[in-house]
């Protein structure tokens, strides 16, 4: 019989090549779903990873896209990371998204139709105080009563989805949309818009934050002494404490960071991609981010490559929908599967295959 057999240390080899792994099974098992679906399971394959970046006839338009995909997705993931290396389980980025998103839109469009250079910094400085907020529900709610930041930080998403759907049809309706839902367009309003920095790059504001983020969390995570308390905290709970570790404050900057870089992402979102506030805002972009930060084995190098992958998947699925017809919850199917297989995969590196009365090499 075969069995798992517990390693004496974590496998290095299988740490680095799990996501690998993941990703070619992903292609596999992926292949064979689309082909159940009627379409080659090798010209959805290219579609989705290949046509983006290197068919003369999409190439320019989504280069471009690449990052403004990625921006977002890297810059949540940058901080649901943080959190996951100290045992935090922060579900709810969606939401915290969401939140910084109306907070951001909502500071900007009380002071409209001024040309203020100032509008736009506190719109950022808002979005991230609004993610931190939501943030700080869980947070306080388990310093303080000890409950599951899983479960109140997944259900506080559908609170913020409603929020959302109220005040794009209410509050920060456009009085001149003709009564549909939604705000004011910020690409039409300069103060606000979260433009290009270099034409036909992808490159904003958001994907700036989102390089920095990356930098500061490894400056963080291997430089500094609280990098070192997060990741004892998450290591050896019980080690943490007796060195001194005060576990509320690990709780609450973890969540708190998590919570500002959503918020962030979710007000450059708003304020450039997006365009505006409305019902659909919200494109999954904090629940994806859960598979980008653990594609990147909690790393900050490893997330932003991770981001730049999924950003393709999303890129090449559209594509994929438009020239192949699949449908877009295959799609969403097959990002999940990287999440899944990478989870499988990773049994492998605590763990190995043995024959009874047997130990394999």
């Amino acid at each position: 019989m075969i069995r798992l057999e517990k390693r004496p240390q974590p496998s290095k080899a299988w740490i680095w090549s799990a996501p690998i792994v993941a990703v070619l099974l992903t292609m596999i098992v992926g292949g064979l779903m689309f082909m159940a679906l009627g379409s080659d399971p090798f010209e959805a394959i290219r579609t989705i990873f290949w046509d983006p970046m290197f068919h003369p006839q999409f190439a320019a338009y989504s280069r471009p896209q690449l990052l403004v995909k990625a921006g977002p997705l890297i810059l949540i993931a940058i901080g649901l990371s943080i959190g996951f290396r100290a045992g935090i389980w922060n579900i709810g980025a969606e939401g915290q998204y969401i939140i910084g998103a109306v907070c951001g839109a909502a500071a900007g469009l009380a002071f409209y139709p001024s040309d203020s250079i100032w509008i736009f910094p506190l719109m950022v400085l808002c979005g991230i105080l609004g993610g931190w907020v939501w943030a700080m529900i869980p947070a306080l709610l388990k310093v303080k009563f000890g409950t599951n930041e899983i479960l109140v930080s997944l259900m506080l998403v559908y609170v913020a989805q409603n929020v959302l759907n109220s005040v794009a049809s209410g509050l920060l309706r456009n009085p001149e949309g003709m009564g549909f839902p939604g705000s004011r367009n910020f690409k039409q309003w300069d103060a606000a818009h979260n433009s290009e920095l270099l034409m036909n790059t992808g490159m904003h504001w958001g994907v700036v934050a989102a390089f920095i983020a990356v930098l500061g969390a490894y400056v963080l995570m291997s430089q500094h002494i609280l990098g070192f308390q997060i990741r004892l905290s998450g290591e050896a709970p019980r080690a943490a404490r007796f060195a001194g570790v005060n576990p509320s404050r690990i709780i609450v900057f973890c969540l708190g960071l998590a919570g500002a870089l959503a918020g962030a992402a979710g007000l450059f979102e708003a304020t450039g991609p997006a365009g505006q506030i409305t019902t659909t805002f919200n494109a999954g972009y904090g629940f994806t981010a859960i598979i980008v930060a653990f594609l990147g084995r909690l790393h900050p190098v490893g997330i932003l490559l991770a981001g730049l992958l999924m950003a393709l998947t999303y890129i090449g699925g559209e594509l994929a929908q438009l020239m192949l017809g699949l449908p877009g919850a295959s799609i969403q199917l097959f990002q999940g599967m990287l999440l899944f297989f990478l989870l499988a995969v990773d049994v492998f590196t605590n763990y190995r295959l043995a024959l009874t009365g047997k130990e394999t090499v």
